[in-house]
C-alpha cells in the first residue's frame, strides 16, 4: 500500500509484460492495472499501457483518479451484501463484524483497502482474471446505496436503529 502526496492510496493490482514479435526480435510493452482510493469511501481504477513500467503505472493512476466513485460505508464495513458482475466474473461481498479484517483475495483486497473498508468477507466466483474481478468488484460497489439515499427515494424519514 502506497500513499502519495495527496493522501490517496495507490495499489498495483497487476503488471503485465506483453511481447510483440517483429523482424529484429521481440518488442516488450507493459500494461498496469491500478486502484486508487482515499481510504474514506472513494475509489477508482485505471489501466495504463506503455513501453516502460513507470510510465504505464503513471497513466493507470491518472486514469484511476479521473473515474472515481463514492461508496457508502457503515462503521468500517459495507451497509449490506452485494454481488458484482462483469463478464465471466462475479464477486460476492459481505459486510463483517468489527475485528474480522479484509478476507478477500487479489484485486478485491486492493479495492477494499483503497476504499477504506476494514472488515469485509469477499469471494471471487467464475474467473481469476484480475481485470474482470476488479471491474466486477467496482460494479458491485457502485450499486451500493446508503440508508439516507434510499429513504429520500422512498420519501421516508430515518428513525434510530433498533437494538
Amino acid at each position: 500500500m502506497e500513499q502519495n502526496e495527496l493522501g490517496m492510496v495507490e495499489k498495483v493490482v497487476s503488471l503485465n509484460r506483453v511481447a510483440k514479435v517483429v523482424k529484429g526480435g521481440r518488442r516488450f510493452s507493459f500494461s498496469a492495472l491500478v486502484v486508487v482510493g482515499d481510504g474514506k469511501g472513494r475509489v477508482g481504477y485505471g489501466l495504463g499501457k506503455a513501453q516502460e513500467v513507470p510510465e504505464a503505472l503513471r497513466k493507470a493512476s491518472e486514469r484511476a483518479r479521473k473515474n472515481m466513485l463514492d461508496v457508502p460505508l457503515v462503521e468500517g464495513t459495507l451497509p449490506y451484501e452485494i454481488l458484482g458482475r462483469f463478464g465471466a466474473g462475479s464477486v460476492m461481498i459481505k459486510p463483517a463484524s468489527r475485528g474480522t479484517g479484509i478476507i478477500a483475495g487479489g484485486a478485491v483486497r486492493a479495492v477494499m483497502e483503497a476504499v477504506g473498508v476494514s472488515d469485509v468477507l469477499a469471494k471471487a466466483i467464475g474467473t481469476s482474471n484480475p481485470h474482470n474481478v476488479l471491474r466486477a468488484t467496482v460494479n458491485g460497489l457502485s450499486s451500493l446505496r446508503s440508508a439516507v439515499a434510499v429513504s429520500e427515494v422512498r420519501g421516508k424519514t430515518l428513525s434510530a436503529p433498533r437494538k
